[in-house]
């Protein structure tokens, strides 16, 4: 029986970090995501090269050892975070094309989930489409993938509607990521005076205008 509860213990103690500043017992999980939340701000706010670990740990409130206990060092900790990031505008671009099966509203909330996504205050897209580590593969290659992933979501839909060959569909695809997303990008740097919702109709409005063009399969 007591070897049980010793065993116990050690299982309990791989699920939760102690922070020896604070005292205070927190679930692996619950203090990961608390770490990635304060990397998130750091990183945003000043690049990979200029983050500190010692700053992120502070923002957190634990200690340095507290956090190269979840992440051996930097890169990995900001490749965690770039995962989390990549994975958010993927997913919202999934569900923007699954929301609806009119076109023009698929374009539309298309193109509206980019905006959002560069919009967010977190500042979680800067990661991904403004890194200053891209010379790293590991990053780089992340960061390509965002895109194509996208491209790829849509092209599906492009070569279901329209009867398209692959790589055709993909280049339309990957145009209006391209579209979506550097507009998005173009709309928050220039401080603009012209509303989200109005800016991502406005190119929206562009996008349907070209992608219509191509009729669907059944029309055609």
């Amino acid at each position: 029986m007591r070897t049980h509860h010793v065993v116990e213990q050690v299982r309990y103690a791989a699920r939760v970090t102690i922070d020896p500043q604070r005292g205070v017992r927190m679930p692996r999980r619950a203090r990961r995501t608390q770490l990635l939340g304060a990397a998130l701000e750091v990183f945003s706010a000043q690049g990979y090269h200029a983050a500190a670990m010692d700053e992120i740990a502070e923002r957190a409130g634990v200690s340095k050892p507290v956090l190269y206990q979840h992440f051996p060092g930097k890169l990995d900790l900001y490749l965690a975070l770039l995962d989390l990031s990549a994975e958010k505008i993927v997913k919202a671009v999934e569900s923007a094309l699954e929301s609806t099966t009119d076109n023009k509203h698929r374009v539309a909330a298309t193109v509206s989930a980019f905006y959002a996504y560069v919009a967010s205050a977190e500042g979680a897209y800067r990661l991904v489409f403004e890194s200053d580590l891209t010379n790293e593969p590991r990053v780089r290659e992340r960061v390509d993938r965002v895109n194509a992933e996208c491209a790829r979501k849509i092209a599906i839909v492009i070569q279901e509607d329209t009867g398209l060959p692959d790589q055709q569909a993909r280049l339309l695809a990957m145009s209006l990521v391209g579209m979506a997303q550097v507009s998005a990008r173009y709309w928050l740097d220039e401080d603009s005076t012209v509303p989200l919702n109005d800016a991502a109709a406005l190119v929206a409005g562009l996008a349907w205008r070209g992608i219509r063009g191509y009729p669907r399969a059944e029309e055609a």
